[in-house]
């Protein structure tokens, strides 16, 4: 039964949350000089953005963690979503720290954030499988009550499913109110469907909504924070964790369309340059990049990925 406790309340208790530690997190972000580094082959208009304070995912993780702290004891489905979120915020968060306050541009190396994000999938799928008891069969879209088993297949396609999750909301973070702007609709997806179901997840999905809501008064364009790695890593854990949650692992190309697109779109551009000796399918990559140089200001490529993602997410509440 849906109540204020559980979808109402989050939501403002996030948002406040969220809003407050804005104006204490970025002073200090900007006093270490955790500063946005920008590549010099972008867009042009992007080269002013160059120092603005990154990690702004912390105050997202905060508020995150300190509503959904409030609700694990009357909902215990909430625990490997939040673990997921601060697991991949963990691994974001050294992966910035190591960039842009030690100043190592390469932060993590490729196979120590490798190695943390297959620690925390594997994490959580135990917590699925052997706590919760949760099928990590997967309902089919647009057929009632029709679930597919893949069997022993299950788990090696949840750990491409969270994986490649995380990482197609990296790539969607690289402009002002992006990602934060998409995944709060893929959240109220999820915070729907979880007061539907009865999934048990709607607190943590409520929280996503509430802190990304306050996080984008300060990440709107023209930006005074990034959320960074740290972020956008958490992000893609949520966003995963939710699926498996709910065995709406099928909806993620749905409603995530936009993350999909952005990884396809880095994957066609450097398979296509290796094999065609230099040559490019797009202008830049990831494709957000690609509209921009094609004209359009920061500000569209926002809202119409937003709005795309708003009609996905409506006709997949159809196809439940």
């Amino acid at each position: 039964m849906f109540t204020n406790y559980q979808v109402i309340i989050p939501v403002i208790i996030a948002f406040v949350i969220s809003a407050v530690l804005g104006p204490i997190v970025i002073p200090i972000l900007k006093r270490i000089k955790a500063g946005q580094m920008v590549r010099d082959d972008g867009p042009k208009t992007h080269l002013g953005k160059t120092g603005t304070p990154t990690m702004g995912g912390l105050f997202i993780l905060g508020s995150i963690l300190i509503t959904t702290l409030l609700y694990v004891k009357d909902y215990p489905k909430i625990i490997p979503v939040l673990f997921t979120v601060l697991g991949f915020g963990l691994i974001g968060f050294l992966d910035d720290y190591i960039k842009v306050v030690l100043k190592r541009s390469m932060g993590l190396r490729a196979w120590q954030k490798m190695l943390g994000q297959i620690i925390v999938t594997a994490v959580l799928a135990y917590y699925l499988v052997n706590i919760l008891e949760i099928p990590l069969t997967m309902k089919i879209p647009f057929q009632s009550g029709q679930f597919i088993d893949f069997g022993f297949l299950n788990i090696p396609i949840l750990f491409i499913v969270v994986i490649g999750t995380v990482n197609g909301t990296n790539f969607t973070d690289g402009l002002d109110g992006l990602l934060g702007s998409v995944t709060v609709l893929v959240a109220t997806f999820f915070a729907v469907v979880s007061i539907g179901t009865e999934a048990g997840i709607t607190p943590v999905a409520c929280a996503v909504v509430g802190a990304l809501l306050g996080f984008l008064l300060f990440n709107v364009h023209p930006a005074s924070v990034f959320m960074g790695d740290t972020g956008s890593l958490a992000l893609g854990g949520f966003v995963a964790a939710g699926a498996y949650s709910t065995q709406m692992q099928l909806f993620i190309p749905i409603v995530g369309l936009v993350y999909l697109i952005e990884v396809l779109s880095v994957m066609i551009q450097v398979g296509y340059f290796k094999l065609s000796g230099g040559k490019r399918v797009f202008k830049m990559a990831p494709i957000h990049h690609h509209f921009e140089l094609c004209g359009w200001k920061e500000t569209k490529v926002v809202a119409v990925f937003s709005i795309i993602t708003a009609i996905l997410c409506v006709i997949a509440l159809l196809g439940i």
